[in-house]
């Protein structure tokens, strides 16, 4: 049996601060790979979604569309997490823009602009079609569990299962 690696959480010079990978050669180095797939999941942005597209179908790779967020955590000193949303179809696309556009309409707090997303948003209903990943370590599930508070990495786990059912995936680092 053969396995096929494919990248579910990946960053292109349109995350500003963390990337200079540009889609075209992005996508050629996924072909060369042989990989039938790849995710695109900038910051808080979909601004490289036409491209992306266009070159992964080019390419005859199936792209995955999704975006990296950052989630609001209660108390100021508490930095946001992280978490991925991947689109499964057209409704997910319509869920995660929606949620993209409120983040940078009403979720702006600090000066440099960052959107964050409130947990009062993430509903059953909005992230329908939406799979999540819990980002390792810059998850709230992660980072329980890396400071060792077992309690809250379950509660964490427990409140994206019941909001996602079987589409929320942990990552391991």
């Amino acid at each position: 049996m053969s396995l096929q690696f494919v990248h579910l959480r990946l960053h292109t010079e349109y995350s500003l601060v963390d990337s200079i990978v540009r889609v075209p050669e992005l996508m050629a180095a996924t072909a060369a790979a042989g990989m039938p797939a790849v995710a695109l999941t900038d910051q808080s942005n979909l601004f490289a979604l036409v491209k992306f597209y266009k070159e992964a179908l080019g390419c005859g790779i199936k792209p995955i569309v999704g975006v990296d967020l950052l989630v609001a955590e209660p108390g100021e000193r508490r930095p946001p997490s992280r978490l991925t949303l991947l689109c499964q179809g057209s409704e997910g696309y319509r869920n995660l823009t929606q949620l993209v556009s409120r983040g940078y309409l009403a979720g702006q707090r600090n000066a440099a602009g960052t959107p964050l997303l409130e947990r009062a948003w993430l509903t059953r209903e909005n992230l329908t079609g939406l799979i999540g990943l819990s980002c390792a370590t810059e998850g709230d599930v992660g980072r329980a569990a890396l400071n060792g508070k077992a309690e809250d990495a379950q509660a964490a786990l427990s409140n994206w299962l019941e909001l996602f059912g079987d589409r929320f995936y942990l990552e391991v680092q």
